[in-house]
């Protein structure tokens, strides 16, 4: 990633400059150089309807009549676009009052946080996708019925697909080098044309960048060579959730805060209060890792995905796995996003319940030895069972309200509880076969 100033924008003729909207997508205009150049020094101005709308780009806010607000572009973001020369890409967010409703904007205040208690936060996200043999135009000629997969015959870190499809994701892995994303690896995981990609770990805010750069464009890319890219929780009954787990640690002075030699499970007094306070916190905040109606199809029994508040120490089965394996790779990998959360509300969400767990020196108990599925949880560990729970109990969470403000809270709220009247006016298929011969 170039670290470039407003004076300093000769190698580029153009600038793709974006704010990400509240589902992750990235909604940017095209400028030349000099004007973006211009922007990043007197500042910029967008649609506020970005924040006001679906992801099928309903607006949800009647009330608003859809002004420019005021932004600012940030250029140490600036990076270089892939699929031509001289042009770049850069983020920008609202700023002032409106700016408080950016989940992007919440992850800074949080790292302002963590940098005020003399930490340095590290992160990553690993993404499961799936590949589909069909374009835009072909899933609507079927009405999105019959989806072929790509790569049908894949299976779990299969050296077939690696060699038949090598041309393919070397081009994916050239275009996120073009980006300045690493991949700390690239693999096939269970299922027909599914495969997951482990960012690599860097500092701040740029791990979520990372993360939302790295959907929008890999979707971009897989689009241009025919295929379609699928990050929804769940995709179909038969196949497992897609995941977007996030791992993060904390330093400081460069020195891991999560590790201790003399602990038994190696892990510090820190690191016991971060996991503390983020399983105390995510079961009232749980929609900001699951944003979507979908979400709740993949938190459930036997999906490969946590279902309520747990720990443990190298246990897939819980919430938070904890990862030991040497001082300075301690950390916690925050099981709960799938592949279609918006990464900077993840890892917001994350940091605010960990930092409040040291605040508050919350214990979180016992590890848990065995699978999480074969436990009664406590009622208070359960994960809200649907969006309208999920976003109810956001709502009434006096400690979200602290941590991020009633603005975000109640402007988050409000999508959801839009995403949802949406969805119960639709008719499934599932309730046409159950219920047409029936009633």
């Amino acid at each position: 990633m170039d670290a470039t100033t407003a004076t300093d924008l000769t190698e580029y003729d153009d600038l793709h400059v974006g704010i990400f909207d509240l589902d992750g997508l990235f909604r940017h205009k095209l400028v030349d150089a000099k004007k973006a150049a211009k922007l990043i020094d007197r500042g910029y101005s967008f649609c506020d309807v970005i924040h006001a709308w679906d992801s099928a780009e309903m607006q949800w806010e009647d009330d608003r009549t859809y002004i420019d607000r005021p932004a600012r572009v940030y250029p140490e973001t600036i990076r270089h676009w892939p699929f031509g020369p001289r042009a770049g890409v850069a983020i920008a967010d609202f700023t002032g009052e409106y700016g408080e409703k950016s989940p992007r904007n919440q992850l800074a205040r949080q790292l302002d946080r963590a940098g005020a208690m003399g930490f340095e936060v590290t992160a990553a996200f690993e993404y499961e996708f799936f590949l589909l043999d069909e374009t835009a135009d072909s899933l609507r000629a079927k009405n999105y019925r019959d989806l072929q997969h790509f790569a049908k015959a894949n299976r779990t870190y299969s050296l077939q697909s690696a060699a038949s499809y090598g041309d393919l994701f070397d081009g994916l892995r050239a275009c996120m080098k073009t980006l300045g994303i690493g991949l700390d690896s690239l693999h096939t995981e269970l299922g027909p044309g599914c495969f997951e990609a482990p960012l690599v770990a860097v500092q701040g805010i740029r791990a979520a960048d990372d993360a939302a750069l790295f959907r929008n464009f890999a979707r971009a890319y897989f689009a241009r060579a025919g295929l379609t890219t699928v990050f929804m929780s769940k995709l179909d009954p038969g196949l497992s959730g897609q995941s977007g787990h996030f791992h993060v640690s904390l330093q400081r002075d460069g020195a891991p805060v999560f590790h201790d030699p003399d602990a038994p499970d190696g892990l510090s007094q820190d690191a016991r209060h971060f996991i503390g306070g983020l399983l105390r916190l995510m079961p009232e905040m749980l929609v900001l890792t699951a944003h979507s109606v979908n979400a709740y199809k993949r938190l459930v029994p036997g999906a490969w995905a946590p279902t309520w508040a747990s720990w443990g120490v190298q246990n897939r089965t819980a919430a938070v796995r904890i990862i030991n394996d040497s001082p300075e790779a301690t950390r916690v990998e925050f099981r709960v996003p799938s592949a279609d959360s918006n990464p900077h509300a993840v890892m917001a969400m994350c940091l605010a319940a960990g930092l409040w767990g040291i605040e508050n020196e919350v214990d979180p108990g016992q590890p848990l030895d065995g699978s999480a599925y074969e436990v009664t949880p406590a009622p208070e560990t359960r994960f809200p069972r649907d969006l309208v729970e999920a976003a109810d109990r956001l709502e009434a969470s006096d400690t979200a309200r602290t941590l991020f403000g009633d603005a975000f809270v109640d402007h988050f709220v409000r999508s959801r509880r839009h995403e949802v009247k949406d969805y119960l006016r639709q008719v499934t298929e599932w309730e046409i076969r159950r219920y047409l011969e029936l009633f």
